[in-house]
């Protein structure tokens, strides 16, 4: 495993990783940061090692303050590790991959109707702050947070800084993180009207479940932790946005598939949001700090190391992937499921590991998206940049995606 220089992470962004480990030959290479030494990983078996279910990785400790404090806050699930973990992620699976949760596809479709009433009086839009603004009104009233008194766009505003601003130090990371406080009260505002039995939200509904969630010790989680975990919910749907968007790019960059979605044809469709996932950058990676010493593949790993999975340069990995920096949805048409090759929202198993629960709502949606895109609105694409710089994290096209003369169909 060779040892390498940390700079070229503030510089490269999401291609470090994978440049470096291209520069010397190998899957994993070791920096040194801050007099400690840090493990870059990609590629399946680093998956599956990070992933493996073997107790040898903890996220407790591993998310720095900055980032944990934006985009899970202390107490969320993603802090807990074993029975804990488990029983939190199972309330998560429940509300994500129950048959209710298939609802947000309708409440999508119906809140993407409304906006594009809203859309066609204007001379042109940027798709991704429009997305965010109809996910967080999707995502409300699938939780069954009641929209009166609710200011859909501040709230939209603050869930999206969270994931926003994750990327950056000092005053923007600051000045988000003061708008998640005033999310965190909002919602624990909410937790405390559902217990007072002042609101009353559908039964099975994410704020209801969270609300009068117990922990394996059998106790309702504080309020503070329960505004969290509800925030935890609503912040991954209206990050779909940033999927929504990047799958728009594909639409435009490759006319034959907005038209054959356009006639109905779906096949493909599956395999095109796939591919969205794995060609175009979400989050970059991922870290984990060992739970005890282990050697693998050569390399010796003390416990309490600083180990960091590459998301994205696995998804572009040439062993794993054919002419990986081409956009081709066909490779996934006969593609064996493999939960550590295709790893946007995490590898492994989402029971037993941190893979995102949600990701098969995601999916969802974003078909959902595609549909809607090409069969309930025309539109133009007016000259834009719609290249995606890899060196700020998350990242999105350079102009937001600008369509215009949006017009409902029918």
């Amino acid at each position: 495993m060779s040892l390498r220089r940390l700079p070229g992470l503030l510089t490269e962004g999401y291609a470090f990783i994978s440049r470096t480990c291209d520069n010397v030959g190998t899957d994993a290479f070791r920096v040194h940061a801050f007099g400690r030494p840090v493990t870059f990983l990609r590629g399946a078996d680093a998956s599956r090692l990070f992933y493996g279910g073997q107790g040898r990785f903890t996220r407790a400790g591993a998310v720095p303050t900055f980032v944990q404090h934006l985009l899970q806050d202390e107490g969320s699930v993603q802090g807990l590790d074993s029975a804990a973990h488990r029983h939190r992620k199972a309330m998560f699976r429940a509300l994500l991959t129950s048959s209710d949760a298939g609802r947000i596809v309708d409440l999508f479709a119906e809140d993407f109707a409304r906006a594009a009433r809203y859309w066609a009086e204007q001379d042109r839009i940027a798709l991704h702050s429009q997305a965010e603004l109809l996910l967080t009104r999707t995502a409300l009233r699938w939780a069954g947070v009641p929209l009166a008194g609710t200011s859909v766009r501040h709230r939209a505003r603050e869930l999206s800084a969270m994931v926003d601003w994750i990327g950056l130090v000092g005053p923007g990371n600051w000045a988000a993180r003061l708008l998640r406080r005033r999310t965190e009260a909002w919602a624990a505002g909410l937790v405390s009207a559902v217990r007072a039995g002042e609101l009353s939200p559908p039964g099975r509904s994410a704020l209801a479940v969270i609300a009068g969630f117990r922990d394996d010790h059998g106790d309702l989680l504080t309020e503070e932790v329960a505004a969290v975990e509800l925030i935890n919910v609503l912040r991954p749907i209206v990050a779909v946005s940033r999927f929504v968007t990047f799958a728009a790019v594909a639409l435009m960059t490759h006319p034959h598939w907005r038209e054959t979605f356009a006639q109905g044809t779906e096949a493909d469709l599956q395999p095109f949001v796939h591919e969205v996932r794995r060609y175009y950058p979400f989050f970059p990676a991922v870290p984990g700090r060992t739970t005890e010493p282990f050697t693998w593949q050569g390399a010796e790993f003390a416990a309490g190391e600083l180990v960091v999975l590459d998301l994205y340069g696995t998804n572009h990995h040439r062993s794993l992937w054919e002419l990986p920096e081409a956009f081709a949805p066909e490779r996934f048409r006969d593609w064996d499921g493999d939960p550590h090759t295709l790893i946007p929202q995490g590898g492994g198993d989402s029971v037993t590991d941190h893979r995102c629960p949600g990701e098969p709502m995601t999916i969802a949606l974003m078909k959902e998206a595609v549909r809607l895109l090409t069969r309930s609105v025309t539109y133009t694409v007016p000259v834009q940049d719609l290249s995606v710089p890899l060196n700020r994290g998350p990242a999105l096209p350079r102009e937001g995606v600008l369509l215009a003369g949006v017009q409902p169909v029918g």
